[in-house]
């Protein structure tokens, strides 16, 4: 299967295909999740084509590569399923520290479902 030549994080195109670690196509790139500021590639939300709610988080970590028509997943197929759904963030009343922090994955997930949900 030919995916095209590599390229970056910030010229990949929603609707490039998915593809696991044994080489099948697992979805299409709904979103690519970054932070501009920083310059750091925090990972994708996928649609694994599985009806309303296939959304999925892929972090950056389970990324091996990225082409120009397809992102090639360092898990199988079989763990795809697995992956996290983008969630809402939460309401914050208050904040007193660390203890009511976000863990990483969490802000990711927010932010996926934020540009899926549109309140970004």
């Amino acid at each position: 299967m030919d995916h095209g030549a590599p390229i970056s994080y910030l010229t990949l195109s929603p609707g490039a295909d998915v593809v696991c670690s044994e080489g099948d196509v697992v979805g299409k790139v709904a979103h690519v999740l970054a932070d501009a500021d920083e310059d750091v590639f925090d990972g994708l939300v996928i649609d694994c084509h599985r009806g309303p709610g296939g959304a999925r988080f892929v972090d950056a970590d389970q990324v091996d590569a990225i082409y120009e028509r397809a992102v090639v997943l360092t898990i199988p197929g079989s763990q795809v399923e697995h992956l996290p759904k983008p969630t809402p963030a939460p309401a914050v009343l208050e904040n007193h520290g660390v203890e009511d922090s976000e863990s990483g994955l969490q802000r990711k997930l927010h932010r996926a479902w934020d540009l899926i949900s549109g309140n970004y």
